[in-house]
């Protein structure tokens, strides 16, 4: 018997995530996204450093995914 695995395939968005955002993996590698270990990429634990917890200042989850232009608390990465 023959067992697999199937990852989804990585967002990929036209815009960078909220400035704010921050995760383990940005003061390992110096980015939210390690091409050398994607499987870090799969931890996805980040939080908001404007309130220092996983919701941001609008009480919503904080992700790669979420904190996107269209939220009002989204700062654009200069």
């Amino acid at each position: 018997m023959v067992f697999e695995k199937h990852y989804g395939l990585p967002q990929l968005t036209e815009t960078s995530p909220c400035a704010m955002l921050r995760s383990k993996a940005i003061y390992v590698t110096g980015s939210l996204v390690n091409p050398d270990h994607p499987d870090e990429e799969g931890a996805k634990y980040c939080w908001c450093n404007m309130t220092q917890h996983i919701l941001g200042p609008d009480q919503k989850d904080v992700n790669q995914s979420d904190c996107a232009p269209g939220r009002h608390c989204y700062r654009e990465l200069a």
